[in-house]
């Protein structure tokens, strides 16, 4: 091993701090348990969107890739006072996740299936939410990607709203 490292070092490709980091990365990439759900967070979006992405940012995972305590929070905040009329909000999986039942909070699901999830709202008042607490099952416990889009009458918002994952 003291060969390797001097060898290494020697000839330029790694320094002896880079080694060190390179061993304490791959000693804390063991998996932990992720914790107990948390309040939801919301992810940062322009100034000229008068909403909020909001999901659960941590949660823990059963021993088959379940998501426990009822599954994933996404929802949508309205920071306006103003109102919105035909609101949707959408999930959708880009990887290694799957979904289950779906119950909505402060709307209907219109669309559901393994990949997909879509909440709707005819009126989202000013300062409401709209979301969906979902069923997830994690195909990859260190890997996995999902994407918001959302659509509505009366604001200036982009449809794709970016990705949620790791």
């Amino acid at each position: 091993m003291r060969t390797s490292v001097a060898v290494l070092a020697t000839a330029g490709a790694l320094t002896a701090g880079q080694l060190g980091m390179a061993g304490a990365a791959s000693a804390s990439a063991k998996p932990e348990p992720k914790a107990a759900s948390a309040a939801p967070s919301a992810a940062p979006r322009s100034s000229g969107c008068p909403i909020d992405i909001v999901y659960t940012s941590r949660f823990q995972i059963d021993r088959n890739g379940w998501v426990t305590n009822g599954g994933l929070y996404f929802g949508l905040k309205n920071k306006s006072t103003k109102s919105f009329k035909k609101v949707s909000f959408t999930v959708t999986n880009v990887k290694n996740i799957r979904f289950g039942r779906a119950t909505p909070k402060g709307g209907k699901v219109t669309h559901k299936t393994s990949k997909t999830v879509t909440v709707y709202d005819k009126s989202l008042a000013g300062k409401a939410k709209l979301g969906v607490k979902v069923r997830t099952h994690l195909l990859n416990t260190r890997s996995y990607k999902v994407k918001f889009s959302v659509r509505g009458n009366g604001w200036n918002c982009a449809v794709d709203q970016g990705t949620w994952g790791a």
